[in-house]
């Protein structure tokens, strides 16, 4: 696919309604956690960003993934999108997103042209409402992780994520009592799953709808 197709596309998925809440529930982990889809949050709760950051590279287009290292929290390990909490100074999320990125993955957000938002989501163990954020570049973006919370970057294409041979299925032990049996990504053999794979997912219906 073009690059300047695909950002079509995707600008005309985001001028149709969201597919949200749906398309969250489709890669929610099981038993679902219908809490973090009420429309009331809980008042303490805390606000952040991601960015899908799209660039071109040898005919396909890529975003990157990050692998969080092993550390004491709910997160360890897991695979994310660039992104965090948002701070005071902050005028607004775009402008977290933009740079969280630039913090986590060396990105310069200059350079970043900003697609749209897509539907926030909750994240009930951190207490985090999360924007997702759309952005691209026209040129591959220099990368350096942040080596205190990026263990490595993974450049992943839409070509390989919209495959269906990468979308399963399988029980993960988030304790000693407890199971989730959870939809997730296979990407590079790592297991993108959670807010992150419920992201992703929203982003595929949005790509289709603006086909």
């Amino acid at each position: 696919m073009e690059f300047h197709d695909f950002i079509r596309i995707i600008k005309n998925g985001l001028e149709a309604p969201l597919p949200g809440v749906e398309a969250h529930i489709n890669m929610s982990p099981r038993p679902i956690n219908r809490k973090r889809f009420d429309p009331e949050r809980p008042k303490n709760h805390r606000k952040g960003a991601v960015l899908l950051l799209f660039y071109p590279d040898q005919k396909e287009v890529y975003f990157p993934l990050i692998k969080r290292p092993e550390y004491d929290g709910v997160h360890s390990g897991q695979i994310a999108l660039p992104g965090g909490k948002m701070e005071l100074e902050d005028p607004d999320l775009i402008f977290t997103a933009l740079r969280e990125a630039s913090e986590e993955v060396g990105i310069n957000p200059d350079e970043v042209e900003i697609l749209g938002k897509m539907t926030d989501l909750y994240i009930a163990p951190s207490n985090f409402l999360v924007t997702p954020v759309l952005g691209f570049t026209t040129s591959k973006p220099v990368f350096i992780p942040e080596e205190k919370e990026v263990e490595r970057i993974i450049q992943t294409t839409i070509r390989h994520l919209s495959s269906p041979d990468i979308l399963k299925q399988k029980t993960l032990d988030i304790s000693e009592s407890f199971r989730l049996n959870t939809p997730y990504f296979d990407i590079e053999k790592e297991i993108v799953w959670g807010a992150t794979a419920m992201i992703l997912g929203e982003f595929l219906r949005i790509m289709e709808n603006g086909k």
